[in-house]
């Protein structure tokens, strides 16, 4: 019957929608009935200013200004400094209509104006880091973005020194520098990366409000998993997600060989170990337009939105978590709740990573928990002070747009 059952139908019979049912214990793979994700009630928590934005046409650097004065201020931090901001460039293709950047990348008008603020504060030198992900020889991250429309000469001169790296290689300092997992690790205890992610003084992580098809949602702290070079790792599909290949020899190894090999329990605590390697100082959301079921067109059923909404905070898990409800999520969602039960197409998934075979929901662990309970954040928003636009006044359903059953007047 999985297999005659189309996507919608699976949706509206499993129910994907916050406080759904979970999987009784019986049915569930052993892997899943470990304990539950500790609570770390003294995680630090911070501001986290929320902005509606209908288009990317709008004063966006004046916006960003005021966000980050409701968050405390960040003059004293970037003035005179170098700011590395780490932007989300997953694939190349997007919808029918729309441009890469408006769904499935960070948008280029929001990279814009974030140089141009930084720029105002004083930055000394603005580095935008990526993965270009090469076709040829001489390919650089510039190309990348020149192929995806975006304006870069705009965002070169936004600023007085604004430079671009592809963060696959060493680039300029002809080696990788070592992080060292700064929290308890969970499954490597540090990870090598291009030297700016060492070289700046101040980090962004400026990230998309999406779904993922393997981990439910993309933001900012999973944004991070393309600091990671490819020039080192590889195939990080098979080193990250899987654990099929050992990371290569004079890269920090793996804490246990034997834990469990499933990606929606290893994928989430290896990205906490990144944002515990290189914490971020900023955590930016761009969800004025984005997309819901995945995390790029290729994902089957992910469609684009429109949600309207900006999300600024120091913290990245108090930032995600906030983020995450104004998604129409529940931040400390565990197992087999909306979003991290997810729909997996075994087409493109190793089948030991589809129990069973023609399961095509799965689950992933809360990366937001995870990091609370390494101390790297509280995921908590009782505990958040969310400033400016109220999360109610603010929040798009993710999960009633993609089962067609949000009411017209929200749409």
């Amino acid at each position: 019957m999985c297999k005659r059952m189309n996507r919608r139908d699976w949706l509206v019979f499993s129910g994907l929608a916050a406080g759904a049912m979970a999987v009784p214990s019986s049915e569930a793979r052993p892997v899943e009935r470990a304990r539950r994700i500790p609570e770390n009630p003294t995680a630090p928590a911070e501001p986290v200013a929320v902005a509606k934005a209908r288009s990317y046409n709008e004063d966006l650097t004046t916006q960003f200004r005021k966000m980050f004065d409701q968050v405390g201020g960040i003059e004293n931090q970037v003035k005179g400094k170098t700011v590395g901001i780490k932007v989300n460039l997953t694939g190349d293709t997007g919808f029918s209509g729309y441009t890469v950047g408006d769904t499935t990348w960070v948008h280029p008008r929001v990279v814009g104006s974030v140089v141009a603020a930084f720029g105002a504060l004083g930055a000394k030198r603005i580095r935008i880091l990526e993965s270009s992900e090469k076709r040829k020889p001489g390919y650089k991250l510039e190309d990348k973005l020149l192929s995806g429309g975006w304006d870069v000469a705009a965002i070169r001169n936004a600023a007085p020194l604004v430079e671009f790296e592809d963060t696959n290689t060493a680039g300029q300092a002809k080696q990788y520098s070592l992080f060292k997992v700064k929290s308890k690790p969970y499954v490597f205890p540090g990870f090598l990366m291009n030297h700016s992610y060492e070289d700046c003084d101040y980090f962004v992580s400026l990230g998309k409000m999406k779904n993922h098809e393997e981990m439910g949602i993309t933001i900012c702290i999973k944004n991070l998993f393309g600091i990671t070079p490819l020039g080192i790792y590889g195939d990080r599909e098979q080193v990250f997600h899987y654990g099929y290949k050992q990371a290569p020899s004079g890269a920090p190894a793996e804490l246990d060989p034997q834990s469990t090999r499933y990606e929606g329990w290893r994928l989430p605590r290896v990205l906490v170990d990144i944002l515990g390697s290189r914490p971020v100082d900023l955590a930016i959301a761009d969800g004025i337009v984005a997309m819901v079921g995945g995390e790029g067109p290729w994902v089957l059923g992910s469609k684009p939105c429109h949600p309207g909404v900006l999300v600024v905070g120091k913290n990245c898990v108090n930032t995600d978590s906030v983020a995450a409800a104004c998604m129409g999520y529940n931040p400390r969602a565990g197992r087999n709740e909306a979003p991290y039960r997810v729909f997996k197409n075994p087409k493109d998934h190793p089948p030991d990573q589809c129990h069973p075979a023609d399961e095509t929901f799965q689950y992933a662990d809360n990366m937001m928990m995870l990091a609370e309970a390494a101390g790297l954040g509280s995921a908590d928003l009782t505990k958040i002070d969310v400033r400016g636009v109220p999360i109610k006044d603010a929040m798009f359903d993710y999960e009633a747009f993609w089962k067609n059953q949000m009411p017209k007047s929200q749409n």
